[in-house]
């Protein structure tokens, strides 16, 4: 019993990891949806919350003006969410280049923060940024070239960490893994999985979230899919973003929103796009198995381990049963699995001897990280206010 127990969360570990991409990218070589792409010029508004972030305004601001798009096409729209610093100040030193300043004097959160902006709003397109991330000068080109197709009611770039450690390149390794999966899923009509500090969504289908929401990128995904319309995925759109400045930092950053998707998955469950099987698929597959992975890991190593003391006396295979030796097998590469994160977190190596361990530890933490924010969910200890992570 133990051993096909065991058997059932190693098949969902690899289907959430391997399975689902493999499926996903044979369905979009088989059935791809063509996209249309032109070069055009809507008018956009770039919007980002700032909450104590003097150390960075100034080239964000610089970075945005910097864009290769018609000035008279973009508005820069900035909210003050409660800043302390000179945050405000700073960015009132831009207006005469044409920056738009929201001062809010008291912290709401990052949401409230955005909807008290939409009144401002003037552009066709709306650009989700962040205040500490920064783009090429042709990434609002790339972006806006998907609105030619009528179908599209999103559109999300990819990212490009910064700084070398090994943080860094795990979580390198990680995004040209998560943006593999999103050129397939829009090659196949729609990608699901979105960057909120790189996330263009048309005016006119924008739903505010609840006020309650933790993932408001993600949860505007899923309302623009409710609505019949596609979110594509834009390889060449870039946003550069400095890696966290400590794992714990990032596992916080994880544990947040992972705690926002379950929030999704079972309080706000009328948000699926339920019409559409496919694009439910989807999401169910790549936002709300994976933070599963943690349980299936722990079920797996547990039935290995009870295997041990109490032998399965059903027949069959016995791989399948986990008999003798098969269970040492299986207990040892979990075993060693673990050690390698564990050496990984405590020690830094450089090169493949680097990643080769901390590989595992990116993996472990990641599903640890899950479990907190399974832990803040049921217990409701999740606010909608965003903890700032210095990178």
């Amino acid at each position: 019993m133990f051993g096909v127990l065991f058997w059932l969360c190693v098949v969902a570990v690899i289907y959430v990891y391997v399975g689902y991409p493999v499926f996903v990218y044979l369905l979009a070589k088989a059935f791809p949806r063509k996209t249309r792409c032109e070069e055009i010029q809507p008018a956009v508004t770039l919007l980002f919350a700032a909450l104590n972030e003097e150390k960075v305004i100034s080239r964000k601001l610089d970075n945005s003006l910097a864009l290769d798009y018609p000035r008279d096409r973009l508005q820069i729209l900035v909210v003050n969410d409660g800043s302390v610093d000179r945050t405000a100040e700073i960015v009132e030193q831009y207006r005469e280049k044409g920056v738009e300043l929201v001062n809010n004097l008291q912290r709401r959160g990052k949401l409230p923060a955005i909807k008290d902006a939409i009144k401002y709003i003037r552009g066709e397109i709306i650009l989700f940024s962040d205040a500490d991330n920064y783009y090429p000068p042709n990434a609002l080109r790339e972006i806006v070239k998907y609105y030619a197709d009528p179908s599209v009611g999103a559109v999300s770039g990819g990212r490009n960490v910064i700084g070398e450690s090994s943080l860094g390149n795990a979580e390198g390794l990680y995004w040209k893994y998560e943006e593999f999966i999103k050129r397939q899923e829009s090659r196949l009509g729609s990608c699901v999985g979105v960057a909120g500090d790189l996330l263009a969504i048309r005016r006119d289908l924008y739903v505010p979230p609840p006020s309650n929401v933790i993932n408001d990128d993600f949860y505007a995904a899923l309302s623009i899919l409710k609505q019949g319309y596609r979110v594509i995925y834009a390889p060449e759109a870039r946003s550069s973003h400095p890696v966290a400045g400590s794992e714990r930092e990032e596992m916080e950053r994880r544990a947040r929103m992972i705690a926002g998707r379950y929030q999704v998955t079972f309080s706000f469950w009328r948000a699926l796009p339920w019409k559409y099987p496919l694009v439910l698929w989807q999401v169910v597959s790549h936002k709300y198995l994976r933070p599963l992975v943690p349980l299936f890991m722990i079920l797996a190593f547990l039935a290995s381990v009870l295997t041990l003391f109490l032998p399965s006396y059903m027949t069959g295979p016995g791989w399948l049963i986990l008999s003798f030796p098969y269970t040492w097998v299986v207990l040892a590469l979990q075993v060693v699995f673990y050690g390698l994160a564990w050496v990984g977190r405590r020690r830094k190596f450089r090169g493949v001897l680097g990643r080769l361990f901390y590989v595992p530890s990116f993996l472990v933490n990641s599903n640890f990280a899950a479990l907190q924010g399974l832990y803040r969910f049921i217990t409701s200890n999740q606010t909608v206010m965003w903890k700032k992570v210095e990178r």
